[in-house]
């Protein structure tokens, strides 16, 4: 990197620092304004201004604010005390982010379900917060049916709409709309939940991050610096709102700063550029694989044709980037890396191409952020002759971690957990560089540059171990996109019988599999890898399983294997002798179990 280049680059980065820290360090530094104060002033000082705008209902700041309040009362009418929680399960709209703020201010707490999540895995993220009521809408109200044998029957259960429940949305207008006040506003500060948000449980049942007013002000807030979100700013919003990016960061850019959210119920990638233009939006958020779902689309009259001056998100792969960049015309995309519950936390100022962020030396006191060596097969961190943690040279793949620290003038190093103190004990790594230190682990693995530019390497567990050697699954995928035919693909390690390590396995979703090039591509895994990360097995499908948040979900895939009795999709295995992908039948897969095939 040149001077040139890196002084630009750190000029960007201190005006988005300073920026970012101008308006969250007072958060800190004023225990006792929350979120509902915090919602009443923007509600004096804009008033009548649009705030949040949906197919079904839209509100302008005075109005949304006195929403809130009536399901504050409503809240406080049924029992929802202080720290006391309801749970969500409803479609995107206004009335979602109306709610959770309204119970919060009666001092409760909003638990955002996943309206995915059926039965015993709805249940779960129901009862491990304790919640006193749910609040479906007829949209969710069968997958409630599914949870119900696993709730507690003294469970209160709420309709918005007719879904054969108590009916929230004929109650709530008799509730008064003024500023609660007296025995009606309980004493809050930010160290009180707000809302809980689960992870995405792409393995394992999901866990609640606990959301206190601390942390969701953070984000709001953050992110409005992040961007440099304005008034004239509207923010299109399709991710869902039980996430972090749709349900929180998306309004809280707007909200923050006298500018509207647009919400709509369901990302569509073939009305998205459209819609965008229709309601004026200047910022939209991303997450996941959303990005590649729209350089995928066909050329439109809007790809062009829209007053977007930026996006932010976290998941633009590098292989996606440069595509998405160029079609739509976005020069600012501000990537980021962070999680709901952790303290690692990272911007990308510069649009720099792949990188999740950058920690400049002079921003280092502020973002304790390490990257340290990492086991594979034990997944630990590796330890020093001493116990203590090694922390990793430039460009070296280890795990990224956080010091914990509670200090206004660091505010994103603070780590608030869980529901369940298991999860959260887990989470925390202890005498990491010294007697007494704690630190988050993300769980992910990164590489830091010479620069400070760190890019995103895999998720442990993802990665796995062939030949004696890692595998990048995120790499290798990376390295084979761009092959003609091949619309998406992801990449996973398959116990096989007899050897240690995992051997590689790749899913490709194609355009035409009648006329795609399976031997021109085996010869492509050939060219862009080495012998240990090309995938061994191969195999095709209609679309790949995705998470509500755009995330490959891979946990069925690995399970599955490359055994034809369980994978009714076609299944290929990288014949060496025939060098070839040749057709995986039940007679193949025994030979290869039963140690008669060479890998």
């Amino acid at each position: 990197m040149s001077f040139a280049a890196r002084l630009k680059s750190d000029v960007a980065y201190l005006k988005g620092a300073l920026r970012t820290l101008k308006r969250t360090t007072p958060i800190g530094k004023n225990p006792g304004r929350t979120i509902r104060e915090g919602l009443e002033e923007q509600a004096e000082r804009w008033g009548d201004r649009p705030a949040l705008i949906s197919d079904r209902e839209s509100y302008s700041y005075r109005q949304l604010n006195e929403r809130a309040n009536r399901y504050a009362r409503w809240a406080r009418a049924n029992g929802i005390g202080k720290g006391e929680v309801v749970a969500l399960v409803m479609s995107n709209r206004a009335e979602y982010l109306a709610f959770w703020l309204g119970v919060a201010k009666a001092g409760g707490v909003t638990a955002l379900i996943n309206t995915n999540l059926t039965g015993a895995s709805l249940a779960h993220c129901i009862s491990v917060v304790s919640a006193k009521a749910v609040v479906v809408d007829p949209a969710h109200a069968a997958a409630l049916e599914t949870a119900r044998p696993h709730l507690p029957r003294d469970i209160a259960l709420w309709g918005y709409g007719e879904c054969g429940h108590q009916r929230l949305d004929t109650v709530i207008d008799s509730f008064d709309g003024a500023n609660p006040a007296g025995d009606e506003r309980p004493a809050l500060t930010i160290e009180d939940r707000c809302i809980y948000i689960y992870t995405s449980g792409t393995t394992g049942l999901p866990k609640a991050a606990n959301m206190n007013h601390y942390r969701v002000q953070l984000a709001m807030f953050g992110f409005s610096g992040v961007t440099g979100a304005n008034e004239n700013d509207r923010v299109y919003d399709c991710l869902p709102m039980y996430h972090t990016v749709g349900g929180v960061l998306g309004p809280g850019i707007a909200l923050m700063n006298g500018g509207a959210c647009v919400l709509r119920e369901k990302f569509s990638a073939r009305e998205f550029w459209a819609d965008v233009k229709r309601n004026n939006c200047t910022i939209f958020c991303y997450i996941g694989e959303l990005c590649r779902y729209l350089v995928n689309t066909p050329p439109g009259a809007h790809d062009r044709d829209h007053g977007v001056r930026m996006c932010f998100g976290n998941g633009l792969r590098p292989d996606v980037w440069p595509a998405f960049r160029d079609r739509f015309g976005i020069a600012e995309i501000r990537e980021y890396y962070a999680a709901t519950e952790g303290n690692c936390t990272i911007f990308n100022f510069d649009s720099r191409a792949g990188a999740v962020g950058r920690i400049p030396w002079f921003l280092k006191s502020k973002f304790p952020i390490k990257v340290v060596r990492f086991d594979v097969e034990t997944e630990q961190p590796l330890r020093d002759s001493k116990g203590f943690c090694i922390e990793c040279a430039p460009d070296e793949a280890g795990e990224m971690i956080g010091q914990i620290v509670n200090d206004p003038n660091k505010p994103a190093a603070r780590f608030e957990g869980y529901a369940d103190k298991a999860a959260t004990d887990k989470k925390v790594l202890h005498d990491v560089f010294e007697k007494g230190d704690a630190w988050f682990r993300t769980g992910d693995l990164m590489r830091r540059d010479a620069a400070g530019y760190f890019f995103f390497v895999d998720r442990i567990g993802d990665t796995f171990r062939w030949k004696g050697e890692n595998v990048s699954t995120n790499e290798v995928s990376e390295r084979l996109t761009g092959f003609p035919g091949l619309v998406e693909s992801t990449v996973y390690g398959v116990a096989v019988p007899g050897h240690d390590g995992r051997a590689g396995m790749i899913s490709l979703v194609i355009e035409d599999p009648d006329r795609f090039d399976l031997a021109g591509f085996w010869s492509h895994v050939r060219a862009q890898l080495p012998d240990y990360a090309r995938p061994l097995f191969l195999r095709v499908r209609q679309q790949l399983d995705m998470t509500g948040t755009f995330k490959q979900r891979k946990v069925d895939l690995v399970g599955e294997g490359f055994d034809p009795a369980r994978v009714i999709d076609p299944l290929y295995f990288s014949d060496a002798q025939a060098q070839a992908y040749v057709p995986l039948d039940g007679a193949l897969h025994e030979r290869i179990v039963g140690g008669a095939m060479r890998l």
